[in-house]
């Protein structure tokens, strides 16, 4: 009886392990992108919930016939607030890592991967491990805001590079116009010289003309 009992006791410790390794495995997933096109899932989310999603993305090599890590793939991570499509995210990321945010309203969320390519025609086939972990908003307080802090400062470096942009390009853009002033200004002052020097010639050779046709007639007895 109680060798049954423990061989029971087992069995069931050992349905509970493999329930709970399926359960994990089942959490992530991967799929294919075919060039720069994203891949969006839509996730239905209650208010201040804090979701952390892990990524790893990898290219097929055509001479090396495997599916390998490129560190020169950049990833774009957007989460947008349905219907609103309010952005909480919109980054660009390595080709593995994660990111957080935290839902301030209830509701879908859509929330999409996708490859970042700087040739015209890219047709690479990417494949994208993708896994979501959600904690629950009533224990908000025990929530560790590391992630979220990163995200905050990933965010704000981004947006401080833009302005650092376009203030670049703002003084770039004046220094043109000023360099087109000073050539316009140069440009017009040697008209102005050669106008009056043009002007100077013509009275000189008027006087010349005059004098010398007035010698002419006085040696011929003309006048």
């Amino acid at each position: 009886m109680t060798f049954a009992l423990m061989k029971t006791q087992c069995s069931l410790v050992l349905l509970f392990t493999v329930l709970l390794i399926c359960a994990n495995v089942s959490e992530a997933l991967y799929f294919y992108i075919d060039g720069v096109n994203r891949k969006c899932f839509i996730e239905e989310l209650p208010k201040e919930t804090m979701v952390t999603g892990t990524y790893r993305a990898e290219q097929y090599s055509e001479t090396q016939k495997q599916w390998i890590a490129d560190s020169d793939l950049k990833i774009r991570i957007t989460v947008d607030e349905l219907p609103k499509e309010h952005h909480i995210v919109n980054r660009v990321g390595d080709s593995h890592g994660h990111f957080t945010f935290t839902s301030t309203e209830s509701g879908d969320h859509l929330i999409c991967l996708a490859p970042v390519s700087t040739a015209w025609f890219d047709n690479t086939r990417t494949k994208i491990t993708f896994d979501m972990d959600f904690d629950d908003p009533v224990s908000g307080d025990q929530h560790n805001h590391d992630a979220t802090f990163s995200e905050l400062a990933n965010r704000i470096h981004d947006l401080t590079q833009r302005v650092h942009d376009i203030r670049r390009e703002q003084t770039s853009q004046r220094e043109r116009e000023m360099e087109f002033r000073d050539r316009s200004e140069l440009t017009n002052s040697r008209a102005v010289w050669w106008t009056i020097a043009q002007i100077i010639v013509l009275g000189v050779v008027c006087v010349w003309q005059m004098r010398y046709f007035k010698n002419f007639f006085v040696a011929k007895k003309l006048v």
